[in-house]
């Protein structure tokens, strides 16, 4: 079955926790510190494949998880590095955070490869918080944590025209005979339930064409399959709305018309401003002589007005077929040729916030009063996320110790400038 949608959740690596070791060799009896770093996580990375036009893998596994980075070892050993994680997926899927929706990649167009969740930054060994004021130092910084994430897979179909209409109106026939698309047809509603792509070559050009299963009225509301078939005409240059021009089901295909504009506008309205084209189809079922009352008549003198042109064939004989679809080309290059739309990035899974609920303690050293020290899981999370060594990390590490409370805390137990005030192997100067 085409699955356009999925659910997953996606992890990256943790990072490795640095090692706490200290040279041991003959005749050295106090070597210094020399515990190696920890290994960077794996990153959870979405690739486009070009062979795949579903999603259909993603729903039988729920969760992805790159690998975790080793911890650190002996001898200034470096931990090993976790493996990423490569999702392939095809073209046009859209990634968004489940519980919002808000778009964190689009995997179209220029987009062919992208990291969406960055693995944890290995910890640094105890080897290199040794200071002429702690020559042994019994602390290595802890790997940054693996980042989880909830999200939405949402495949948006690229085609150059859309083929919309009724169920039953023949769509899928007409997609058989003006491609190799070999859809499955036969007379009951929704008998196509998923987009069906096909590339069409004619005398002026080619283009791919995409048959949007049959709409139904309040599908901009959801109705039916409403939202799931509406979103594939999205990223379309160009709209032929079939109809059943013989009313072999009792329609009236002017009013046919008018109702899948309306669901168009209603769910999108750049989506019904597109260039229009109507293909009244199934003319070998009725008497052209009709005069006035002739449907296609009635179309035309309802449409071409606006701009719509309208155009009788039958998907059976072929009958029309070839003037519309040369036509169609000449629409298409008449429009300006775009890169297929991109929705822009609303969501930054890199921007994690350290959980305020975390505890953290303030205590005085009681062997030196001039040395105040703070621990706790809030003060591991945040050492574990931010390189002080970096302008931008010592930054934010600073913003941390304002906004959650640290600094006041540390004026109440008594903290005055000059003192120092020590996170487990980190050491600062307090000053105001």
């Amino acid at each position: 079955m085409f699955a356009d949608r999925a659910k997953i959740v996606i992890r990256s690596g943790k990072g490795g926790d640095g090692h706490v070791s200290f040279r041991r060799e003959l005749y050295v009896p106090n070597g210094g510190p020399d515990g190696g770093d920890g290994g960077r996580g794996g990153d959870v990375i979405f690739e486009v494949d070009e062979g795949q036009n579903t999603l259909g893998e993603y729903r039988h596994m729920r969760k992805y998880k790159a690998e975790d980075g080793q911890e650190g070892g002996k001898k200034r050993c470096h931990g090993a590095d976790g493996k990423d994680i490569v999702l392939k997926v095809p073209e046009g899927t859209v990634i968004m955070e489940a519980q919002s929706g808000k778009v964190i990649a689009d995997m179209s167009g220029k987009n062919k490869r992208q990291v969406i969740l960055k693995g944890g930054r290995g910890g640094k060994g105890n080897q290199h918080y040794a200071t002429p004021a702690m020559q042994v130092p019994k602390y290595a910084q802890p790997g940054q944590p693996a980042q989880e994430l909830e999200i939405l897979l949402e495949l948006k179909v690229i085609a150059d025209v859309g083929l919309v209409g009724f169920p039953n109106v023949g769509k899928s026939t007409f997609l058989s005979r003006v491609t190799n698309a070999q859809p499955k047809i036969a007379n009951y509603h929704f008998t196509t339930l998923s987009p069906n792509l096909g590339v069409v070559d004619t005398e002026n050009g080619g283009f791919v064409i995409a048959d949007i299963p049959g709409l139904i009225e309040g599908a901009s509301e959801g109705a039916g399959l409403g939202h799931e078939f509406l979103r594939h005409i999205e990223r379309t240059r160009v709209l032929i709305h079939l109809v059943d021009a013989a009313s072999v089901e009792g329609r009236d295909p002017v009013e046919d018309v008018y109702k899948i504009n309306e669901e168009l506008e209603k769910y999108n309205s750049e989506i019904s401003a597109k260039p229009q084209v109507i293909a009244a189809n199934k003319i070998d079922c009725i008497a052209m002589d009709d005069g006035a009352d002739n449907p296609v008549e009635r179309l035309k003198n309802e449409f071409e007005p606006k701009g719509i042109r309208v155009f009788p064939i039958s998907a059976v004989s072929g009958q029309g077929v070839r003037e519309l679809l040369l036509y169609v080309r000449e629409l298409l290059n008449t429009c300006e040729q775009k890169e297929p739309v991109v929705y822009e990035q609303e969501y930054f899974p890199e921007d994690i916030l350290i959980d305020e609920n975390l505890p953290y303690t303030v205590e005085q050293d009681k062997d030196d009063p001039t040395v105040f020290i703070v621990e706790g899981p809030k003060i591991e999370k945040m050492l574990g996320y931010t390189n002080l060594d970096s302008e931008k990390g010592f930054a934010f590490f600073q913003s941390f110790l304002k906004k959650t409370g640290i600094l006041k805390d540390l004026e109440k137990a008594g903290i005055q400038e000059g003192d120092t005030v020590r996170m487990y192997g980190l050491e600062f100067d307090y000053y105001k």
